[in-house]
């Protein structure tokens, strides 16, 4: 049985509970993130850390949790070798529900667990993904990473019943992003573009690290919306994610991307990623 951690304790995962009057329950006032794990070590923690300090800010919820040695520990303890950590902080329980947060404020809520999975060899980096365009309906602040996911969770479940992997949202004919991923492409001169991080979309913090790898590799780089008629026209498309690293995009609504299988330079950029996540 996995071991979770809740505001301070160690437990099993069904003994951990969280009052039903808790703020991120009720209000979706919680933030969180998710740390890649490999060889046994969680990565780029200082960028998921600016992150998630900006993510609290935004919510208004105070917190100064050490999580460094949380997640380490977690890890210890479910033999986690490759997968993810999820860590969340919520506004915290009050004694009943109302809109404002209470004055004094309560102590936010904070737990965290892992999870197994394959991150290094996955086998969709072999194959692809296939994705549909779907309308943009989430709120408009999307830069913080909140518990409002209601709408993403939507666009999936759209997804999974049309037998695809994934949806990229489109706002005005505009790409934004993955309902969980930042979305790129490659488009027919040759330059990586990816829009720009600003309110419309999660500053991902493997698109963060990405970004400074094509360079190295020779590739220009534009941070702007780009259009679907660009996405069709593209050499290669892509995602980053926590949870995806780097991911193929070969298919869109039904057309293929480029020649219809994984472009070598995302390969290529997924191969040096990993890399860097081992080494940092």
């Amino acid at each position: 049985m996995r071991t979770v951690w809740l505001n301070g304790e160690f437990l099993p995962e069904t003994e951990a509970k969280v009052p039903i009057f808790d703020r991120g329950l009720l209000f979706a006032q919680g933030v969180y993130e998710v740390t890649p794990v490999i060889d046994g070590h969680f990565r780029n923690w200082p960028h998921h850390a600016a992150r998630l300090g900006r993510s609290m800010e935004l919510a208004r919820i105070a917190d100064n949790t050490d999580w460094p040695p949380i997640l380490n520990e977690l890890i210890r303890r479910n033999a986690l070798t490759e997968g993810r950590i999820y860590l969340q902080v919520t506004g915290g329980a009050p004694t009943d529900r109302d809109f404002l947060s209470p004055l004094p404020p309560v102590p936010a809520t904070r737990f965290a667990f892992t999870q197994a999975a394959p991150v290094v060899d996955q086998p969709k980096a072999l194959e692809g993904l296939r994705v549909i365009l779907h309308p943009e309906g989430r709120w408009a602040l999307r830069s913080a990473k909140t518990t409002q996911l209601l709408y993403a969770v939507l666009a999936k479940e759209v997804s999974r019943d049309a037998g695809v992997d994934d949806a990229w949202l489109v706002d005005n004919g505009m790409v934004t992003e993955g309902t969980s991923a930042n979305a790129h492409i490659i488009d027919s001169r040759g330059v990586l573009v990816s829009h720009p991080v600003d309110h419309g979309v999660l500053p991902g913090i493997s698109r963060l690290s990405v970004l400074p790898l094509a360079q190295d590799m020779g590739l220009a780089i534009e941070e702007r919306a780009f259009s679907v008629e660009e996405l069709f026209a593209a050499r290669e498309a892509f995602v980053t994610s926590a949870t995806t690293v780097v991911m193929p995009v070969v298919e869109v609504d039904g057309r293929k991307i480029g020649d219809g299988r994984p472009g070598a330079l995302t390969a290529e950029l997924r191969k040096r990623y990993v890399e860097r996540l081992r080494n940092s």
